[in-house]
């Protein structure tokens, strides 16, 4: 990507500190570039915060922000005609790392941003956990910068756990005969609830994938989903839910069927999400809001291993003129100082130092944000396969877990999904 140096003001007395984070100061258009800064974000709690504090970074700065906010099919379909076309009309794109990331570094949509990272070390590129710097790395190089994560957790009823005498589960095992027991002493409601539907539960069963010591693709490069370990967490998971689970369970459940069931009181645990937590904790949308805790996924054979991951991310456009300014513009939203405010909003951010302070988990409950720290220290940067055709991808692997819920050979159908997605693989 092409750089433009950055003319800065009172070249030692360069930074200008203000309450949302810390920005050095830079003269806009004085390096050639244009004064006005285009910005594409996705419609999103993370983006509303954010725009609350963009008179401070351009009162900063110099630059007039050009915003232009879309939702997320009416964001793919704006990155697909234009970045194709090879636009310079983005310059800061908001960008789905596990979803497109791998296409969009793969085409040169996004440019390199290693020597950027590196460059402040007040902003401190070390500071963001390993895992989402995983989805935003391609090819050694950095292409993004995480801005919202999320992990998987345990939601639990503690009423049903205390009632059956139980503690909270802490492996695969004692979740198994938790579930058997909730739904042994309390008829009508199900053991265990978690996603169904083939490609809508690829990312929840990940966790229990890298729990049971397996992942989508090996170390090289090939398919991993009918390894030993792959075939036992297909079975697991398939098993929790046919044996366990809500009578006469669909194989299309998303993660709102299957909060629902949670919510109305009919299931005991679930495994989602931690950035879905306030749907379970809301007493407008919760009818167990007063009876919910929250815990590390339990422990399989390969350990306690969650993702974690960006779900969004910030990337510069490759064909933009204004690099420098895109960057500070980057800079400024991800430092410690705005993280922490847009955290405090409910967003969950990828850096360290964040959820280390106090002030961090503050409005979390103190059971999720115990969770979630668990889930970070070793947390998989992937919560599907890091491919270019993730929806093909994501119907393959997810089709031995709807054929483990309805009781057929899950064995077999994860050898057929790894020969369907190696093809993917060699394709790619």
């Amino acid at each position: 990507m092409k750089r433009h140096s950055v003319v800065r003001v009172a070249a030692i007395v360069a930074a200008t500190f203000f309450a949302a984070g810390t920005l050095t100061a830079c003269s806009a258009g004085d390096d050639g570039g244009s004064k006005t800064l285009r910005v594409t974000l996705a419609n999103h709690v993370w983006t509303d915060t954010i725009k609350s504090k963009l008179p401070e970074f351009e009162a900063a700065t110099g630059l007039t922000v050009e915003l232009s906010q879309y939702g997320e099919d009416q964001l793919s379909d704006q990155y697909n005609v234009k970045l194709n076309a090879g636009t310079d009309e983005i310059d800061v794109m908001m960008y789905r790392p596990l979803q497109e990331g791998k296409l969009f570094a793969k085409n040169g949509y996004l440019g390199d941003l290693s020597d950027d990272v590196e460059s402040n070390a007040v902003w401190d590129w070390s500071d963001f956990q390993s895992g989402p710097v995983e989805s935003t790395t391609y090819d050694g190089n950095v292409v993004g910068v995480p801005i919202i994560t999320e992990q998987e957790v345990l939601y639990y009823r503690k009423d049903l756990l205390a009632n059956a005498g139980l503690e909270v589960p802490t492996t695969m095992d004692e979740l198994e005969a938790a579930a058997k027991a909730i739904s042994e002493q309390n008829p009508g409601v199900a053991g265990f609830v978690a996603r169904t539907g083939k490609s809508a539960a690829v990312t929840q069963f990940s966790s229990f994938l890298y729990s049971f010591g397996g992942d989508f693709i090996d170390e090289n490069g090939d398919s991993a989903v009918n390894s030993s370990e792959a075939k036992e967490a297909y079975a697991f998971y398939g098993g929790l839910i046919r044996d366990y689970g809500p009578e006469n369970v669909s194989t299309d459940m998303s993660w709102p069927e299957a909060m629902a069931i949670f919510t109305q009181g009919q299931a005991g645990l679930y495994t989602e999400a931690d950035s879905l937590y306030k749907n379970a904790t809301d007493p407008a949308t919760s009818k167990v809001s007063d009876t919910v805790g929250f815990a590390p996924m339990p422990a399989g054979p390969g350990g306690s291993v969650a993702y974690n991951v960006p779900s969004w991310a910030l990337g510069i456009n490759a064909e933009s003129a204004n690099s420098a300014e895109a960057w500070s513009f980057i800079e400024w939203a991800t430092s410690a100082e705005l993280t922490l405010v847009v955290q405090q909003d409910g967003v969950p951010g990828a850096r360290q130092s964040v959820w280390e302070d106090p002030a961090g988990t503050s409005t979390y409950p103190a059971d999720l944000a115990a969770a979630i720290a668990t889930s970070t220290k070793n947390g998989v940067g992937h919560d599907r396969p890091l491919v270019i055709k993730v929806p093909e991808a994501r119907e393959i692997v997810g089709d031995p877990i709807v054929i483990a819920i309805t009781g057929g050979d899950s064995d077999a159908a994860a050898d057929a999904a790894s020969d369907a997605f190696q093809d993917i693989l060699d394709e790619e």
